[in-house]
């Protein structure tokens, strides 16, 4: 499947190590501003969408000659920019998805697009968030996942949309075996990788896994 990036127009300073090195075959989507982004670091996207509000018609233009599919919405709708970025991304059977500059800013939209990745109707995305040396992913059970990290890395396993039932850890310091973590509490905060082959395994429910990678690269 092919692997889209999904450019957002919240805060960024540096593209993620995930994506430094794009593909070619990656499909680039900007989510209305985020066009501004792929501009700051060189990239042209394959598509920009959303209300457009945030863009200048010179850069529209520009972008228009460079031949990039832009699809524009009415301003007054319901769905974030972003949303409808990954709607796309949905429709045109993309996966993975990383988002980058969807975190920071303003709290609304930040929570607001955590919330969005975690719907069920983008579960076939395998949707990522990255944000300098932070990455979010996304575990609804039963399944689980291998942490691509390293040793020293913070991991953080915190519940949503309820409690995370049967929770198996394995490579962290503070390991679970079949264990439950409630919605709210902050018991699976600041583990921490001790293995080169962590990995999580859940039961039921849906846990954000959130790397906090430690600059050992």
């Amino acid at each position: 499947m092919t692997r889209a990036i999904i450019f957002a127009n919240g805060q960024m300073e540096s593209l993620p190590a995930a994506i430094r090195a794009i593909l070619p075959s990656d499909f680039i989507i900007a989510a209305d501003g985020g066009a501004s982004h792929c501009q700051a670091f060189g990239i042209t996207p394959n598509i920009i969408i959303g209300d457009l509000d945030s863009l200048h018609q010179a850069q529209l233009s520009a972008y228009r000659s460079a031949g990039v599919e832009i699809i524009q919405h009415p301003s007054r709708k319901d769905e974030t920019d972003l949303e409808l970025a990954l709607q796309l991304a949905s429709d045109r059977k993309f996966a993975p998805v990383f988002i980058v500059a969807a975190l920071g800013a303003r709290w609304d939209m930040t929570i607001s697009n955590v919330f969005l990745a975690v719907q069920e109707k983008f579960a076939d995305l395998h949707i990522r968030l990255l944000d300098g040396d932070q990455e979010i992913a996304f575990l609804r059970g039963e399944a689980s996942l291998h942490i691509d990290g390293r040793q020293g890395d913070t991991l953080s396993l915190l519940p949503v949309n309820g409690d995370a039932v049967g929770i198996t850890t394995r490579g962290l310091e503070y390991p679970l075996v079949g264990e439950d973590l409630n919605f709210g509490s902050p018991r699976g905060v600041s583990n921490r990788i001790v293995d080169a082959h962590a990995q999580v395994s859940l039961k039921t429910g849906i846990i954000l896994v959130c790397l906090l990678k430690s600059g050992n690269e």
